[in-house]
């Protein structure tokens, strides 16, 4: 079945665009779990497939739906949002200079200060939420890739993707979007110019806690992204196909699943600003938010379901109230149907930047006044 062109993204979403079994008609897509694929007498691919590595058929239901989210020309599934990130920094070469954020996932930092720095890559922490200081930090004909997070983990700081681009690109390097927290239905990353948008697709994308995977979609199919789709082939950083088809299926359900994040997260936040429990609520809907006027301008219909509240009483307060709650799930990662929280600077370890009164918060889709309810007797 094909659908008109006209369609708008939650219909893209919701129908899969289109995606079914034409073996037995069945709306939702089959599994396909063979490794490898028969050539006929005359030594031909039957099907056009080799191997698994490289073809398998799960992977392009939910490629071609993100594609055609993003606004993009082309995506890749990865076996983690930690194996498509680091595939893009793999498509780089020895040599290269790239500036990343100095607010950062903290599993991505340890890789780029740990193994990709010691291959080769030149990394180079930056204030990306400063537009004059990551050109400042740029050298001309060596600067190969600009990486920001926006919002970013776990401070949600916001960074401006259209300046970037135009930082980047004055400089013959490319702009890769971390766009976990955002989303497609909050941020389109490669419509502001950047030339890649990577997604931990454990997270919002799939949106169940029940998959590990990664997504990263290319604005052009150039070289540099044929370089990307060799790294996960060569390295075998694929997806197994019930992974995909279950991503598929979480896909499906992403506009109102976020939005209804969202929702409850800008109530949340709304709540504690100023509560006495609260030394600050970290989350950009709201407009004494520093990246406030940069998040309105670049995302749409809402602003995420993740914040993060620094805890009065330092990190002996944050824990307290971590112990008390009785709704939250105390639990690493996000996105998910259920509300998690998560002292980010225990989780990370003594080399944490994160403020050690902070508590990362998920928002569900829990009834958003019983959220509130358990952290107000969390606070007190």
């Amino acid at each position: 079945m094909s659908l008109p062109d006209y369609i708008h993204s939650p219909t893209v979403a919701a129908q899969a665009l289109g995606f079914g079994d034409p073996a037995t008609a069945g709306i939702v897509p089959a599994i396909h779990p063979s490794t490898t694929y028969e050539r006929g007498a005359d030594n031909t691919l039957l099907s056009g497939r080799l191997y698994s590595r490289a073809d398998n058929p799960n992977y392009e239901p939910p490629e071609a739906v993100l594609t055609r989210l993003e606004a993009g020309a082309a995506t890749a599934v990865f076996s983690s949002g930690m194996s498509a990130a680091t595939a893009v920094f793999m498509a780089l070469k020895p040599g290269d200079h790239v500036l990343v954020p100095k607010v950062i996932y903290w599993a991505l930092r340890a890789w780029l200060l740990g193994w990709a720095t010691d291959w080769g890559l030149r990394v180079e922490s930056v204030d990306t939420t400063d537009p004059a200081a990551v050109e400042g930090s740029v050298r001309r004909g060596q600067t190969k890739l600009i990486w920001i997070e926006t919002p970013a983990n776990p401070t949600l700081v916001v960074s401006d993707i259209e300046a970037l681009a135009e930082v980047a690109h004055r400089a013959g390097a490319l702009l890769a979007v971390d766009s976990t927290f955002a989303t497609p239905v909050h941020s389109l990353p490669l419509l502001l110019g950047a030339d890649l948008v990577m997604h931990s697709a454990t997270k919002y994308l799939n949106g169940h806690s029940d998959v590990i995977a990664g997504t990263v979609t290319t604005r052009e199919e150039d070289a540099f992204w044929g370089r990307i789709i060799a790294v996960r082939s060569q390295a075998g950083t694929v997806l197994g196909p019930f992974e995909a088809w279950l991503l598929l299926r979480g896909m499906r359900t992403l506009f109102v699943r976020v939005a209804a994040q969202s929702r409850a997260a800008m109530r949340i936040a709304e709540h504690f600003e100023g509560h006495s429990g609260v030394e600050a609520v970290l989350y950009p809907g709201l407009t004494s938010f520093p990246g406030h006027r940069v998040a309105a301008r670049q995302m749409q219909g809402g602003f995420g379901g993740m914040l993060s509240l620094r805890v009065a009483g330092g990190a002996p307060g944050a824990l307290s109230a971590l112990g008390r709650l009785r709704i939250w799930k105390r639990a690493t990662s996000l996105g998910g149907v259920e509300s998690l929280v998560e002292h980010r600077a225990s989780v990370e370890g003594p080399q944490s930047a994160t403020p050690a009164d902070l508590l990362r918060l998920s928002v569900g889709l829990e009834d958003a006044d019983d959220l509130i309810r358990d952290l107000e007797q969390a606070l007190k």
